[in-house]
């Protein structure tokens, strides 16, 4: 029996998670949940699933709970969330969920990371601890779990070169006039996933395929010039892999999140979970060139990436004030990348030197990304 810390257990990975435990309740338990504010969802979750622990990162009461499950709150989330557990399922959105992962880190526990900017903001910090203690370190996303799966579960295979595929999202053949008009319900509209809407604005932009390049960096202790991102929107090949022989090993599937959750909680062995390709019914398979010069925020994360520090915080704290912004209507689509990059414009370098810096950084880029929505 696996014991579960599940952090952000309402959003669209957790929710997939809990199905997962439901498909195999005599292999798998919740030792905690946590979410942010939907304190009915998680109490729900607690009825079902009885955890040792619960937590509401906004501190109020969850209603309902049994004898058998405590109430973390301040402090105390951090200091005995993943007591007992054997995998710390890191699913949280956004920075915040940096802290859980190097506290999970800490602890030494084996970490199912589907929290991009765990790596993006703090992959310098997480890498080195992680390597100290040794730690399990398994994406959760899509493609590098189907890099992962090219590499035979090994992040130290050696390689030539990996490729990330990116659907290209709903605006992949918009013109530069027409993106100007795009609405936030046409962002909403991902062509082949089902994901939350800041990740699904994100994977409109294209931002989102420049944190999985950063990503992978740390993931594989690569340099930027051996990644490459192209599109392909059928979205059945996930990831590939190319090695000095010629040879490239790809990962496909339908575009279902559950098997590179289930996987991460099972590998090397692998357990009934989604319904197999049929070859003969998907037709062709499409790749193509990834045009930066139409969705500049991916060529922002590069940048970010590359210059490395805080930049790739600032980078996330601005996207996070951008994106929400665009949700409620306070900005054009176009506007999100302007934002970031009058953010990255003003905010000078430093060393990621520990998880304060970042915090400042991260604090730093939405005011000035506030403001700067403000004024437009």
């Amino acid at each position: 029996m696996v014991n579960i810390a599940l952090i952000g257990c309402t959003g669209s990975i957790g929710r997939q998670a809990c199905e997962i435990v439901r498909r195999y309740p005599e292999r798998f338990r919740f030792s905690a949940l946590v979410c942010g504010k939907d304190k009915r969802a998680l109490s729900a979750l607690c009825a079902e699933f009885r955890p040792d622990f619960a937590a509401l990162a906004s501190g109020e009461e969850i209603p309902g709970l049994s004898q058998g499950t405590r109430q973390l709150k301040g402090e105390e989330i951090l200091s005995r969330v993943f007591e007992g557990c054997g995998v710390a399922m890191i699913a949280a959105g956004g920075f915040a969920g940096l802290s859980y992962t190097l506290r999970a880190v800490e602890e030494g526990k084996r970490i199912a990371l589907a929290n991009k900017e765990s790596l993006v903001c703090g992959g310098e910090l997480v890498m080195r601890a992680a390597e100290e203690k040794g730690i399990d370190l398994v994406p959760v996303d899509s493609e590098h779990s189907a890099i992962f799966q090219a590499l035979s579960f090994r992040r130290d295979t050696p390689f030539k070169r990996l490729v990330l595929t990116a659907s290209g999202g709903p605006f992949r053949n918009f013109t530069e006039k027409e993106l100007a008009n795009v609405t936030a319900a046409d962002a909403l509209k991902h062509p082949t996933w089902n994901m939350g809407a800041k990740i699904t604005v994100d994977s409109a932009t294209l931002l989102n395929k420049g944190y999985e390049v950063i990503e992978a960096k740390w993931l594989y202790h690569t340099e930027f010039d051996k990644i490459q991102a192209v599109v392909h929107p059928e979205s059945i090949v996930h990831s590939l892999v190319y090695f000095e022989d010629g040879a490239a090993i790809a990962q496909m599937g339908y575009p279902d999140m559950k098997l590179p959750i289930q996987l991460a909680l099972t590998y090397p062995q692998r357990l009934p979970c989604c319904r197999q390709l049929d070859l003969e019914k998907i037709g062709t398979l499409r790749f193509e060139r990834l045009q930066e010069e139409k969705f500049p925020c991916y060529a922002l994360a590069l940048a970010a990436g590359r210059s490395g520090g805080t930049a790739p915080t600032v980078l996330n704290g601005a996207a996070e004030e951008a994106v929400r912004a665009f949700l409620r209507g306070g900005i054009s689509f176009p506007a999100i990348a302007e934002t970031i990059g009058e953010v990255l414009s003003r905010i000078p370098r430093e060393e990621a030197e520990s998880l304060e810096v970042l915090q400042r950084a991260d604090d730093l880029a939405r005011k000035t990304a506030a403001e700067i929505i403000y004024v437009k």
